[in-house]
């Protein structure tokens, strides 16, 4: 039945319930400017009715409620557009990581400009072709040597500053792991703590809002998925693998790889293997490291090679004022000192590789005579994998050495001055989830199913099919045609970070050659066919692969670095972009609106007085029916 004082428990739950709705209004308001914060929006009900059906049940009219009750306090979130945002984030972190690194990048170059590389060897080949009219003059080798050191001092320059900019990739990713380590174990530790409050039956409304935030900043340094958002087993899936599973955060280690120079390779903390990530900062960075800008290092490598090399391939067979012959204008630094190559690669004390970066056939070709010869010539490629190249009979030499070129092999070819088949290794290609091989510039596998290599150029022993040279055995260069004169070793990695001008040079200028000799007599001191010949390689159609010239690769280096700055900028607009709008609705769906908690609140401080009021005349009646009725 009810009780005399029942309006005042009515009353007394109106009172509760209102100003519990205006403190929700109050954390509402109070935290309008907190990031990550979801508005809440309290639930109130009815209270249960004193009468249920019974036999018990007093025989009066209808059922008598008992006043309001809070429900539950929810947060208002759009989970759908939250699986939106933590989706896109990882594309804006990629290209906000991206960013300035490919500016920087591009400051390096200043090409075309009067400071760049370009200017500065259009001056070295002005100093040689001065040469060329001047062949016994002191003044012209002394501009030569010092034009040479300065273009190596600029190609230096950009070698230190593209090596500084990969080492400091490699900084972010070890600060950003350390990052995505910490935000592993808060977002564990606050699905414990959620989960404890959970089991009480209340909603940890701040808590997951901290956990919402903290995985929307984990999205946007690696492509994350999230699972079960509000529920119990709240799960955060990356690379393939489960990095947050309720309680328990996983962590990645850091591994330094001496095939990569010694750069940290990120791994699972449990189990050792790579992580790899497809999205966000933290792959950006990765590929920064070990694609965009060590590709921009080989190709400052293979241009600076194969430069030193033609200068000294022409300097060797010329003369100096002083009648000296056979010396390198730069200075070469070979990976090995073993005369045939040999390397122990796995450090047993055996020789087990062969680490050679050219080899010369021994016989005079003419690029535009046809072989006659049909054949597929098989080389390594930049992943480890074979490239076939195949010739036919009614193929030109020049045609071959076209096709080899054009392959994607990493080796390329050309004829020297001397007509000779030169095959050169370029920098060793990375390929997506592999590694670089180490070093680069070596010649890794030639084949030859046909007598163009053997016979026809001279690059094998074996005039017949059958030639195999390949670099994973000692002594390979047995296979080859002629003696040490006909192939060069390996240099050391990165040769636009050591390459100098012969010291030797620089202490006698009278060394610098002018002219070629005639049957082993020296040149005449007014013979500058050497020097004009050196010059002459400013124009010639020498580098190896696709570029053909010294020119082409300064043009493709600019181009290229304005396509990358081009499209990281076009890029990383458009993903702000869309995330501003996809941030802005969720602002619509869970920020805090002042003009609607204004108004709620008025409206709940209106309840709360009326539930007073309420209590206040309930009591005034009970006062007279207490103390103001007769006995």
């Amino acid at each position: 039945m009810t009780s005399t004082f029942m309006g005042i428990e009515i009353g007394k739950r109106g009172v509760h319930v209102h100003q519990q709705a205006l403190n929700v209004t109050g954390h509402n308001l109070t935290n309008a400017s907190t990031e990550g914060y979801s508005r809440q929006r309290i639930e109130m009900s009815a209270f249960d009715p004193i009468y249920l059906p019974g036999l018990n049940r007093e025989e009066t009219p209808g059922q008598i409620g008992q006043g309001t009750v809070v429900e539950r306090i929810q947060r208002i979130r759009d989970q759908l557009l939250d699986k939106q945002i933590v989706s896109q984030s990882s594309e804006e972190g990629y290209w906000q990581a991206r960013d300035p690194y490919v500016r920087m990048m591009d400051q390096i170059y200043l090409e075309p400009g009067e400071k760049s590389i370009r200017s500065k060897m259009d001056e070295f080949w002005d100093a040689w072709e001065e040469l060329a009219n001047f062949p016994a003059d002191s003044h012209p080798r002394t501009s030569i040597l010092e034009r040479g050191k300065t273009l190596i001092d600029g190609i230096h320059r950009r070698y230190q500053a593209l090596k500084g900019l990969q080492v400091m990739a490699d900084e972010d990713i070890q600060l950003t792991v350390v990052k995505v380590n910490e935000l592993s174990r808060e977002i564990a530790a606050l699905n414990r703590d959620i989960t404890r409050i959970k089991a009480q039956g209340d909603n940890p409304n701040d808590l997951m809002d901290r956990r919402d935030l903290l995985v929307d900043t984990l999205s946007s340094i690696i492509d994350v998925t999230v699972d079960n958002r509000d529920s119990d087993e709240f799960m955060v899936h990356t690379a393939g693998l489960v990095l947050v599973q309720g309680k328990i955060g996983r962590q990645f280690d850091l591994e330094r790889n001496i095939d990569t120079e010694g750069y940290s390779r990120i791994v699972w903390q449990e189990t050792g293997d790579e992580a790899r990530f497809r999205r966000g900062s933290l792959a950006a960075l990765v590929e920064l490291r070990d694609l965009t800008i060590e590709d921009e290092i080989q190709t400052l490598d293979n241009m600076t090679m194969n430069f030193a090399d033609l200068v000294n391939e022409v300097h060797r067979a010329g003369y100096g004022i002083n009648g000296t012959t056979g010396n390198n204008f730069f200075s070469e630094y070979p990976f090995v000192t073993n005369v045939n190559g040999n390397y122990d690669r796995d450090g047993d004390g055996v020789y087990d590789s062969s680490y050679i970066y050219r080899i010369n056939g021994t016989n005079v070709l003419e690029s535009q005579a046809q072989t006659g010869l049909e054949g597929e010539i098989t080389l390594s490629g930049p992943g480890g994998e074979n490239i076939r190249v195949p010739y036919y009979s009614t193929d030109t030499v020049q045609d071959i050495i076209t096709r080899i070129n054009n392959s994607g092999a990493e080796v390329a070819a050309r004829l020297n001055r001397d007509g000779y088949l030169s095959l050169k290794a370029t920098a060793a290609g990375t390929v997506e989830g592999l590694e670089r091989q180490n070093p680069d510039f070596v010649i890794r596998h030639i084949e030859d199913s046909g007598f163009f290599l053997g016979g026809y150029a001279g690059i094998f022993a074996d005039s017949g099919p059958g030639g195999n040279y390949d670099w994973a055995q000692a002594d390979a260069v047995a296979v080859l045609r002629g003696g040490a004169e006909n192939y060069a070793l390996a240099p050391i990695a990165h040769p636009s970070g050591w390459i100098e001008v012969n010291p030797s040079l620089v202490r006698d200028p009278g060394s610098v050659a002018s002219g070629f000799g005639f049957n082993g007599h020296a040149a005449n001191p007014g013979n500058g066919d050497a020097a004009a010949a050196i010059a002459a390689i400013r124009n010639t159609p020498v580098m190896v692969g696709a570029l053909g010239t010294f020119d082409d690769y300064f043009a493709d280096a600019a181009g290229r670095i304005g396509t990358l700055g081009e499209r990281t900028g076009t890029a990383l607009e458009t993903e702000n972009l869309i995330m501003k709008q996809l941030r802005d609705m969720r602002q619509s769906v869970s920020g805090v609106n002042i003009d609607e908690e204004l108004s709620n609140m008025i409206k709940y401080q209106h309840g709360y007085a009326a539930a007073a009021r309420f209590v206040t005349t309930v009591n005034s009646m009970l006062d007279t029916l207490i103390n103001r009725m007769g006995v």
